[in-house]
């Protein structure tokens, strides 16, 4: 479970809009198996030459007993020709035992030259060789950015898209699925037939201990896209994996706010 949760919740996503400058603000649920697991907030900045991605989770409850957890996730980066290309990266965590924090630092063309990780009060700065292996990556929010960014854009989630997360090189593919129908999960939420799409991570012939790796390498993280009743435009209304080591997984909107 130490490494299920916080890579799990960095699956939480937002909407986009058409508009050259915005601010979006969600908010979800989180179960896994009979726990009500966890909280989450995500807000997104989008100009027309930057962009920016914030997002904060917590366990809840009786889980939060079991597993107290709190981590903030922070994204920037720059829009080429259309394309997101991330200038900074950075994580904060903090459990029962420890905290940790990461940063991936990137050159003018996008590329990490350098990790800096802590892990209680205890720093490191790393620097990353081969860095030509990795032009072309991303880190795993602008990524999330880009699939909904396309999503809204041309109506299909079929991609495939390179990441480095400051260890590990792997690929991101996403599939349209069909529709499906979602149910809210507040008296006030959010439901209809959705947008089916799945993702798997590629490992790229690597291995590695880490849960969530082999768990999102084997079976999908399934997405579930709704339009917002007043700007029709596309969110994420629900997130699924179907088995985990707890029960299924379900992450669920229960607010989204925009501002132009």
């Amino acid at each position: 479970m130490k490494k299920l949760l916080p890579t799990v919740f960095l699956f939480l996503l937002f909407t986009v809009t058409n508009a050259s400058a915005f601010e979006v603000k969600h908010h979800f649920n989180i179960t896994l198996g009979a726990f009500d697991a966890g909280r989450s907030s995500l807000s997104y900045n989008l100009t027309s030459q930057s962009y920016q991605v914030k997002s904060s989770v917590r366990t809840h409850g009786f889980f939060d007993t079991l597993y107290p957890f709190q981590a903030n996730y922070f994204t920037t980066g720059k829009i080429i020709k259309d394309k997101l290309q991330t200038t900074d990266y950075r994580y904060a965590s903090e459990s029962r035992f420890n905290k940790r924090t990461k940063e991936l630092v990137y050159n003018e063309k996008g590329v990490p030259i350098y990790r800096i990780s802590t892990k209680n009060d205890k720093s490191k700065k790393s620097k990353i060789n081969d860095t030509e292996k990795y032009q072309g990556t991303t880190d795993l929010q602008t990524v999330l950015a880009e699939f909904i960014k396309q999503y809204n854009e041309l109506k299909f989630c079929d991609s495939r898209m390179e990441v480095f997360d400051g260890k590990r090189r792997f690929d991101v593919i996403f599939k349209d699925e069909g529709q499906e129908s979602v149910q809210p999960c507040t008296p006030n939420g959010y439901f209809g037939v959705a947008a089916k799409c799945s993702m798997y991570i590629d490992k790229l012939n690597s291995d590695d201990d880490d849960l969530l790796w082999q768990l999102t390498s084997e079976r999908p993280v399934y997405f579930l896209i709704l339009e917002t009743p007043e700007t029709h435009k596309p969110f994420i209304a629900q997130i699924k994996i179907k088995s985990t080591p707890l029960g299924e997984l379900d992450v669920c909107t229960t607010n989204v706010t925009t501002k132009e």
